[in-house]
């Protein structure tokens, strides 16, 4: 990493050559069921041991229209992931692009074997709904922090949902609604590991916030601007009141 740049985060679509950007919706399944659709290559890259280095990272490769998103790595360090490509080619082309522009130095294509996603062995197989949850418990106590502060995107919670399903090889849409949207509806108490709990936060009975159902009537989720990332129940009277649904995607 060489500079860093602070523009919004946007989602992007080169188009042409061989680096176009795979972006196509959720596909219908049996049963009227949806299924996500799984990631294909990815782009790894950087290694930080600050929080807000991997943010200022991820803000700076946004200047390349690139929807970065960071995590913590087993290694302890933060590292930054973006895009979704057909091929190994393709991410392997946009990355040297960006690298060109002495924002990275080194990158690593992620294959899509290497997601849990890909060894998941039925639709009732509990393995990738325990690595989803996994993978946001790791998140508890970061200041979760993203390009956007709006109240209707629920402060970046969708961006905690997004990035436990894309770590594992789903491509969950970013915005709440979207998310919304995308899944197939699960009544409260047929609940499981890993579905996504919906909330209408803003005094509109309009979705606005969202957690990662994480059992025995628990969630994991950002609570909004200034907090950390923590777990709340479901029978609190605050989530009561303000919850509108829930969606599987598995």
């Amino acid at each position: 990493m060489r500079k860093f740049l602070f523009p919004i985060l946007t989602f992007f679509l080169l188009c042409g050559g061989c680096a176009q950007e795979v972006l196509t919706p959720p596909s219908s399944t049996q049963a009227g069921r949806v299924s996500l659709d799984r990631l294909g290559y990815t782009i790894q890259v950087g290694a930080f041991k600050k929080l807000d280095n991997a943010v200022r990272f991820s803000n700076a490769l946004s200047q390349q229209g690139v929807n970065a998103y960071y995590f913590i790595h087993k290694s302890g360090l933060y590292k930054v992931r973006f895009g979704n490509f057909s091929s190994a080619a393709a991410a392997r082309f946009r990355a040297k692009k960006i690298q060109a522009t002495e924002i990275i130095d080194d990158f690593y294509i992620v294959k899509p074997e290497s997601y849990a996603a890909a060894r998941r062995f039925g639709p009732n197989d509990g393995y990738l709904r325990e690595q989803i949850v996994g993978t946001a418990k790791k998140f508890i106590g970061i200041p979760y922090k993203w390009g956007g502060s709006s109240a209707a995107e629920g402060f970046d919670c969708s961006g905690l949902s997004m990035v436990a399903y894309r770590l594992n090889g789903l491509n969950l849409p970013r915005t709440s609604r979207e998310q919304y949207r995308a899944g197939t509806p699960v009544f409260k108490e047929d609940l499981k590991n890993g579905d996504l709990v919906f909330f209408a936060t803003t005094g509109k009975r309009k979705v606005s916030h969202v957690g990662i159902y994480a059992g025995r009537g628990s969630f994991i989720h950002a609570p909004k601007r200034g907090k950390r990332i923590t777990v709340a129940s479901l029978k609190s009277q605050y989530f009561r009141n303000h919850f509108v649904g829930a969606r599987t995607y598995l």
